[in-house]
């Protein structure tokens, strides 16, 4: 699907994550997504690619999918690998705001990715499942489009591990984080949705047993700075 164009300022999605809403909300942080991010994480969303890169064990001559791949800074990170790195995402001004960035871009749905069936050695997505309205068939769409034996890996905000730290963090991310991203952001009312989304995904567990139902094997995962991300990583 193609993303909404035309969107304003203070577009936001709600958590119906109607397609049309989220990548009309996406297109207008992309002027400022990445600078946004690394301020909102305290730095932390460089090693988050790095581990992320890691998880997928990728070869020279892999051919992989970076779905919700944005403005690609993921795919370009993924590319080190020197393996062939496709970024892939439903948001046009996502897309054309990492344009500099030396890799394929396609403008592709979640729900229905324009690919044949079992073509990629691997697939990644991070921090994009998350904001797609039916969460399973996009699993079941990577699936797909993996080989047998390909890797996922999936890298999301998920439920820090220890009570003491969830609190204060979900404290950050309803109060703090709002208020960061007015300072930083092209779109501050967008990283309220943020906020929300976060404290309504599933944890570490339920994912993982979401992954299982879409068919992938040998699910696993680790947490990233004591949870408030996950890798999740699986074979087809």
């Amino acid at each position: 699907m193609a993303a909404a164009s035309g969107s304003t300022s203070g577009e936001r999605a709600t958590l119906g994550k109607d397609p049309a809403e989220v990548a009309a909300m996406f297109d207008g942080v992309a002027k400022r997504y990445d600078i946004t991010n690394t301020v909102l994480s305290f730095g932390r969303d460089r090693s988050w690619r790095k581990t992320t890169r890691k998880a997928l064990d990728l070869k020279p001559g892999d051919v992989v999918l970076d779905l919700a791949a944005g403005t690609a800074v993921s795919t370009v990170e993924l590319a080190r690998s020197g393996a062939v790195c496709i970024a892939a995402d439903f948001s046009l001004g996502m897309l054309k705001a990492g344009a500099a960035r030396d890799v394929p871009k396609v403008a592709a749905d979640a729900l229905h990715l324009p690919f044949a069936d079992a073509s990629f050695d691997a697939a990644t997505i991070s921090f994009g499942l998350r904001n797609v309205y039916d969460v399973s068939q996009a699993l079941g769409e990577l699936y797909r489009v993996l080989k047998p034996g390909g890797r996922i890996v999936i890298c999301e905000f998920s439920t820090p591990t220890l009570r003491p730290f969830r609190t204060v963090y979900m404290e950050y991310l309803m109060k703090a984080l709002p208020a960061v991203a007015t300072r930083v952001s092209s779109n501050p009312s967008a990283y309220v949705y943020l906020a929300e989304s976060i404290r309504a995904w599933p944890d570490q567990f339920a994912l993982g047993d979401l992954m299982r139902d879409a068919g992938f094997s040998q699910v696993r995962w680790q947490n990233l700075t004591g949870g408030i991300a996950a890798v999740h990583s699986a074979r087809k």
